[in-house]
């Protein structure tokens, strides 16, 4: 790779560290061929985007980055896979879901919305972060609640003002 080429490859990865938020580092070494056209499978079926890139390379990207790695480029040692996507917990999902059948992909590090995780023990946490979906969901559901509460206390009190104010003071 010549010196030109590897300049544009930092910098197409220092853009695609702009523009995203979820970022995840991880080791698939020792994945066979069938394994790994099955990894592949999974990030594409998931919206992940998964590429392995040099670890020299990413180092330099990060640096030129506008982002606080933190830690981050300290993980940057031996096999190095790089995962994408827009929803910060589908990555670490899917790492989850294929370790059930190998004992990889490991996950070396994420970057997520300006927090930095570090270490497969992390993986845990990762899942269990919720998507902005599910956040709005469960706000959604909870906005809810009272507001059944209400409609029913107006239908169970007979359409009266007084049997109304005590079905709601009872709740």
């Amino acid at each position: 790779m010549t010196k030109e080429e590897k300049l544009n490859v930092i910098e197409d990865l220092t853009s695609q560290l702009a523009e995203n938020t979820t970022i995840y580092l991880a080791d698939i070494s020792g994945l066979n061929a069938v394994a790994t056209s099955d990894l592949r499978r999974a990030c594409f079926k998931a919206g992940v985007k998964l590429s392995v890139i040099k670890n020299t390379l990413l180092a330099k990207a990060m640096e030129a980055s506008d982002k606080d790695f933190g830690e981050l480029p300290g993980v940057l040692k031996g096999n190095t896979s790089l995962m994408f996507s827009e929803t910060s917990n589908a990555p670490a999902k899917l790492i989850k879901n294929f370790r059930k059948k190998s004992d990889k992909p490991l996950l070396k590090g994420a970057f997520i919305a300006e927090e930095v995780y570090i270490g497969d023990d992390q993986l845990d946490a990762l899942v269990s972060i919720k998507s902005k979906e599910e956040v709005i969901g469960d706000i959604i559901g909870l906005l809810q609640s009272p507001a059944k509460n209400v409609i029913s206390g107006l239908k169970s009190s007979g359409g009266k003002i007084a049997g109304i104010l005590k079905t709601l003071s009872e709740k």
